[in-house]
């Protein structure tokens, strides 16, 4: 815990007194961010550090392997599905970005099973990928057999948003759109999810 606070402390000494200003504007008239970022849980991976974006700019989602499950207004507990409800109908947001990355914990579950500790809700949670990877091939090996489920988990996401009916509107009438994208955690490459494959980003 200690060296968390003494990152508090850091934060205190040398950023907040360059972004005083920027928090009390964020204070008082409230966050207003233009895009939403569904990312995974994995610490190695900040879509604010790979986005170069700072406080108020992105609405941040995290979960395991940034999924998004189908649109099921049951009554549940529904963490994920409510971010997008607060992001889509009420911040108003103009894109929402999927953000999967390379050696993913939460996909090397869905391939190879979660572990026994993680059964209670790891294991029905990397589920909702299942069918979509039942169709990945297998002649790559098996690293880049994971590559390629973890780019289909992350157009999967992308086909899942759209089941729910508030974005599918808004996706149609161009006020809303989607984007996926991989960063790869040993090169540092952020590449598009295109319906060919992968675009680095240059």
């Amino acid at each position: 815990m200690e060296k968390l606070i003494e990152g508090y402390r850091r934060f205190r000494a040398d950023v907040w007194p360059a972004e005083r200003e920027r928090y009390r504007g964020l204070a008082e008239k409230g966050q207003r961010p233009e895009t939403m970022v569904i990312a995974c849980s994995d610490s190695r991976v900040d879509p604010q550090t790979v986005f170069g974006c700072g406080p108020g700019e992105l609405f941040v989602v995290r979960n395991v392997a940034a999924l998004v499950p189908p649109y099921s207004p049951d009554g549940g507990y529904h963490g994920t599905s409510a971010a997008l409800e607060f992001a889509v109908r009420v911040l108003q947001v103009k894109r929402l970005v999927v953000l999967g990355h390379a050696r993913c914990g939460g996909v090397q579950a869905m391939v190879q099973g979660a572990p026994d500790v993680a059964q209670d809700f790891v294991g029905p949670w990397v589920s909702i990928a299942a069918g979509a990877l039942a169709a990945v091939p297998h002649d790559h090996g098996h690293e880049g057999h994971l590559d390629l489920c973890e780019v289909e988990v992350i157009r999967l996401t992308l086909e899942n948003l759209l089941t729910f009916p508030w974005i599918k509107t808004a996706v149609a009438d161009g006020s809303l759109a989607l984007h996926g994208f991989r960063f790869d955690i040993h090169t540092g490459v952020l590449a598009r999810v295109t319906p060919g494959g992968l675009e680095p980003v240059s």
